[in-house]
């Protein structure tokens, strides 16, 4: 009876890990492909750039900002209204401030972006570049610049696919004595990369 319990646990935690790792894996497979291959796929470049200017009364708020060396955020009514006319978000963005304009760094997920906006003229320019789908999905597989939200996919997602590999793990002792080959194919699996390292990869 007790060993019928864990086989159905087993089989329990495997399939929920694999239902809720699934498109994760997926994912991942593809931009291994794609990551590993990065240099024989061409990047599709795109630029755009969006001019807005500040009203009066919002660029004088600009002059009572810090001088050069400072970083803190834009003043809230200057913010909403950058963001409404150049469709960006910038809440919780640093601003590096000099004496005659301000500049903020906007990176993200297969592409680039910055902020400038001249303090005295109110001019403010969106530059962004963006280095098309395959970049995009290879910068969400290395988590670069996407934020908590995805870190914390990252993270559930890496606890589900371990659960899925030790319960595959335990699944398959379960039944080895019924399989003969299990071992050497769980040995195969381990063996190769550790020769590939040995002989292929130099430090």
């Amino acid at each position: 009876m007790a060993m019928m319990f864990w086989k159905r646990q087993a089989r329990t935690w495997h399939w929920m890990s694999g239902a809720i790792s699934l498109i994760g894996m997926l994912l991942f497979a593809v931009t291994g492909i794609t990551l590993n291959h990065a240099a024989d796929i061409p990047a599709s470049l795109k630029a755009r750039t969006v001019e807005a200017v500040l009203p009066p009364d919002l660029i004088a708020q600009l002059a009572a900002e810090p001088e050069e060396g400072a970083t803190p955020e834009l003043p809230e009514l200057v913010r909403r209204h950058l963001e409404s006319d150049l469709n960006v978000s910038l809440k919780n963005r640093q601003v590096e401030w000099t004496d005659i304009d301000a500049y903020i760094d906007l990176p993200r997920p297969g592409g680039d972006a910055y902020l400038t906006l001249d303090r005295e003229s109110g001019e403010a320019v969106l530059e962004s570049t963006s280095r098309g789908a395959i970049s995009y999905l290879n910068d969400l597989h290395k988590g670069r610049n996407t934020g908590v939200a995805w870190s914390w996919f990252l993270d559930i997602f890496a606890v589900a696919a371990i659960v899925f590999c030790l319960t595959g793990l335990w699944l398959l002792q379960m039944h080895a004595s019924a399989r003969r080959s299990t071992w050497a194919l769980v040995a195969g699996g381990l063996a190769l990369p550790v020769i590939l390292l040995i002989v292929f990869v130099h430090a």
